[in-house]
């Protein structure tokens, strides 16, 4: 025990003179670990997937107005066959489920403004489109040129931005892009494109001012210019020291193509390039870092069962991304990366990114996936409020706010659990969440209370019924995140 004490300390760098109990997150003093230390709040959202389309009637005045407008039209009175044509919209563009409409996402930003209150920034990782948002449109808008469905989608994605904006003025939005935000299709983009430049000086308009520098205009210029480069791009944190990287790892997804459906990894090996020289510099440095991006690294675990892959006669596990660089990359900074931060699958998870040796003192990578607010999966929607230690950068504590309904009319937003209460972990760091792991490796039935409120946070609404039925072979993926790593535990338990 005092070996792994010991190791957990070196790993979050602090000292062994220090006297904190890792297990416990308690001093010697009896205090709790962050006691009395200055704290910010964050408020991290996802999945948006924002629905402009939820009115059909309403698409020619979006098309033409500016998305400084968007709001009163959306607002304004439903058509009267609304449900009717967007019904037949559904049907023609085979939607699995309704994602989030204009009243639902209202209904959100209300809860953000009351349950949010005094944050002092936003991340949002990835997905603000709605799904099938290319049939859709072109649906709707039979004689569009490309052009002109750019045009729509970089609305859309100001429009989700500028909401958030002006629910919370002054506060920084930091935002990445996910595998719907493209300009020609689900999983297809350019680098170096047009609506990447377009889509940067929206996301990059209100990044804060980083320390110790009196030119905050150049540095926005820059994170405009790496993301039109590639998607990625690099901000001040409202932290001391710290800043976030934020990528488009849609690049590096395994059904990535280019908008002329071709592979190109050009894009992928750029952007791991500049990650790997961005997080060398902040060791160099001492600066805190968060990563940022939406399709989490390592294996898929729900895919992986669903479509029966028999893993143990040397099938492989469905992998979310087509490689492990990034998480390699990541995996090797668990001393400057204080959090890092993803989505995509709409659930509430966890995961740890561990470094090739076990014994790297540099330790691994805590990571939050963040349920969305859209509903078509069937979860209620919710977004995240977090509480951050200004001086290290730690993800202290978050608290999930759920609605009640998965329409937003009518909805109460109410908390659907505390971190710090429901797994009683000082925080959401390397060494706690390792702790958690190892409580549902051992419990493979998921019968303790931490095991039981993970089963019932991971899908917002749902009451633990859909990974109460793959238990172990999803534990198995929280920190295998290789091929081989996964299969070893995944077969060991059959």
């Amino acid at each position: 025990m005092r070996g792994k004490v010991k190791l957990w300390l070196l790993r979050v760098g602090v000292s062994i003179a220090a006297c904190v109990v890792a297990l416990t997150g308690m001093p010697c003093d009896g205090l709790p670990l962050h006691a009395g230390k200055p704290t910010v709040q964050a408020l991290m959202v996802s999945d948006i997937h924002l629905e402009p389309f939820w009115d059909p009637g309403k698409t020619t005045q979006l098309a033409a107005a500016p998305a400084s407008e968007w709001k009163g039209i959306l607002a304004s009175p439903d058509s009267a066959d609304r449900a009717q044509k967007f019904s037949s919209l559904q049907d023609t563009c085979k939607t699995r489920g309704s994602d989030t409409s204009y009243p639902l996402f209202a209904s959100s930003l209300q809860a953000m403004r009351t349950d949010a209150a005094g944050i002092q920034f936003v991340t949002v990782s990835g997905d603000l489109i709605a799904h099938s948002f290319s049939c859709k449109y072109q649906t709707l808008f039979p004689k569009a040129s490309p052009a002109d469905y750019r045009a729509f989608v970089e609305k859309t994605i100001e429009f989700v931005v500028s909401s958030l904006r002006e629910t919370f003025p002054h506060v920084p939005v930091y935002a990445a892009l996910g595998n719907n935000d493209s300009d020609c299709g689900d999983y297809q983009l350019d680098a170096d494109s047009q609506f990447l430049d377009d889509v940067g000086k929206i996301l990059t308009a209100d990044l804060p001012e980083p320390e110790r520098t009196n030119l905050p205009e150049l540095e926005r210029k820059k994170a405009a210019h790496d993301f039109a480069d590639g998607g990625y791009y690099s901000a001040a944190l409202p932290i001391h020291h710290a800043r976030i990287l934020v990528l488009d790892d849609l690049f590096m997804a395994r059904k990535y193509a280019t908008c002329a459906n071709k592979p190109d990894p050009v894009a992928a090996a750029a952007q791991i390039t500049w990650l790997e020289k961005e997080l060398s510099h902040a060791r160099k440095d001492k600066e805190k870092i968060w990563v940022m991006a939406h399709i989490p690294p390592g294996v898929d675990p729900y895919s992986t069962i669903t479509k029966a892959k028999n893993l143990c006669e040397g099938k492989s596990p469905q992998m979310f991304l087509g490689s492990e660089a990034m998480a390699d990359a990541m995996a090797g900074y668990g001393d400057v990366i204080r959090l890092a931060i993803f989505a995509h699958t709409h659930m509430d998870e966890m995961r740890l990114l561990e470094p090739d040796q076990k014994n790297d003192l540099h330790g691994p990578v805590a990571v939050k996936m963040v349920p969305s607010i859209s509903p078509i999966d069937g979860n209620n929607p919710s977004f995240t409020v977090a509480k951050v230690d200004a001086e290290t950068g730690v993800l202290i504590d978050y608290r999930v706010i759920a609605a009640s309904n998965q329409t937003g009319v009518d909805a109460k937003w109410t908390e659907e659990y505390d971190y710090a209460k429901a797994y009683q972990e000082p925080s959401f760091t390397a060494g706690p969440v390792e702790n958690l792991f190892a409580e549902f490796k051992a419990d493979s039935s998921a019968q303790t209370e931490v095991s039981q409120n993970y089963l019932k946070d991971y899908f917002v609404g749902d009451a633990a019924r859909e990974l109460k039925l793959f238990w172990p072979q999803y534990v198995c993926a929280l920190d295998n995140r290789t091929e081989s790593s996964y299969r070893t535990c995944y077969c060991a338990g059959k």
